[in-house]
Order: C-alpha cells, then sequence, then structure tokens
C-alpha cells in the first residue's frame, strides 16, 4: 500500500487522517488529566476538535521530518511525503479508536474523561469504560505496528532497523515537545493550560 502511495504527494486523505489522529490525542489526554470532573463532553469534544486539528497535523509533519531523517541515516531512502502517507495512514486505526471514544462520550458522558470509573458508576458503565480502554491500547499497538511496517517499506529497511528508527524518533519527538512546552511556558506562563476546559 505505501509503495502506491509514494509517488502522490500529502493529500486531503493524509490531512483528514493527521486531524483525526490529533483529536483521538487530545480525548486520550483529558482522560489522563481527568477533565470529566469539571467539564462537560461538549465542552471536552469540542477542545478536542479545536486543538487536535492543529496538533495533529503539526506533529506528524514534525515526526515526518524526524524518521526522514533517521531513516537515511540507519541506510535508508525516503522522502518526507512519503513518511507523511506511513504516519497518517498507518494511523488508521487510531481513526478507529476516535469514533470509540465519542460513541462512549455519548454513552457514559463525562464519565469517559476520568481515570477511574466513580465508585458509584453502574456496571454496565464500568465495563464499557474498561472495553473502550482496551480496545484504545489495541488499536495504538496495530497503528505503530503498520508504522514501523510502512518504514520498512518505503525505506528500504529491515523489520528491526525500522523499529529501532520508530523508537529513536519517539524519543526525539517526546525531547523536542517537551524543550518547546518548557520554552512556551518561560515566555507565555499558564499558557499551556489554556487548552483544558474549565468550568
Amino acid at each position: 500500500m505505501f509503495r502506491e502511495l509514494a509517488a502522490r504527494p500529502a493529500g486531503v486523505t493524509d490531512y483528514l487522517l493527521m486531524s483525526a489522529q490529533g483529536v483521538g490525542n487530545f480525548l486520550a489526554l483529558y482522560r489522563a488529566l481527568g477533565a470529566g470532573a469539571h467539564s462537560s463532553v461538549a465542552e471536552i469534544l469540542a477542545n478536542s476538535v479545536t486543538h487536535g486539528v492543529v496538533a495533529g497535523v503539526a506533529s506528524l509533519y514534525l515526526m515526518a521530518i524526524i524518521y526522514q531523517r533517521l531513516g537515511t541515516r540507519a541506510g535508508g531512502k525516503s522522502t518526507t511525503h512519503q513518511v507523511i502517507h506511513v504516519l497518517a495512514y498507518g494511523g488508521v486505526p487510531m481513526v478507529a479508536s476516535l469514533a470509540i471514544w465519542v460513541l462512549t462520550a455519548l454513552l457514559a458522558g463525562e464519565d469517559t474523561f476520568l481515570e477511574t470509573p466513580r465508585p458509584d458508576a453502574e456496571g454496565f458503565l464500568v465495563l464499557l469504560l474498561h472495553a473502550q480502554f482496551i480496545a484504545y491500547v489495541l488499536l495504538l499497538i496495530w497503528s505503530i505496528v503498520l508504522q514501523v511496517m510502512g518504514l520498512s517499506e518505503i525505506q528500504g529497511l529491515a523489520i528491526r532497523k525500522a523499529l529501532g528508527v520508530w523508537v529513536v524518533g519517539q524519543i526525539i519527538g517526546f525531547l523536542a515537545s517537551w524543550f518547546l512546552a518548557l520554552a512556551i511556558e518561560a515566555l507565555f506562563p499558564g499558557a499551556l493550560f489554556h487548552f483544558i476546559p474549565q468550568r
């Protein structure tokens, strides 16, 4: 699949997939922050769409540049737009995860975005939230497998090398994001918390 896409520039489908992944990542972030304790589902969904689309596209471009350069150093050969295809299409399972997030939010409400279910939550609700989390983890693993296989295919690397490129790229991307967050917080105190919906 990735070889068929290799000759094409990044298009509308890539951007839609990037955006969907960004929205899904923000929903997961809101759950980790326990945003459901102080925000409505509508606020969380609206903020996830608003910020997730921009973050999804920007972060995927950053990661594509990182992976392209790491792949070249590892002896592979690819262009940035080829890596964009891999990251965008390899993230299709996370798009399915986004649909599950939204469905769970419609059924469970604010409880969807709590770190742990409330003590008085009904058995069905607890089961639903656990099933949603397990599905999210499995789809995330599937997405990682697709991305590693895609990097291997377009860069001409062995799977083991492609996995190494993916892991090192994640570390570099995390460090770059962390330093950027520190710089933003130093220049604009409290700015990083504006995206968290508050009541």
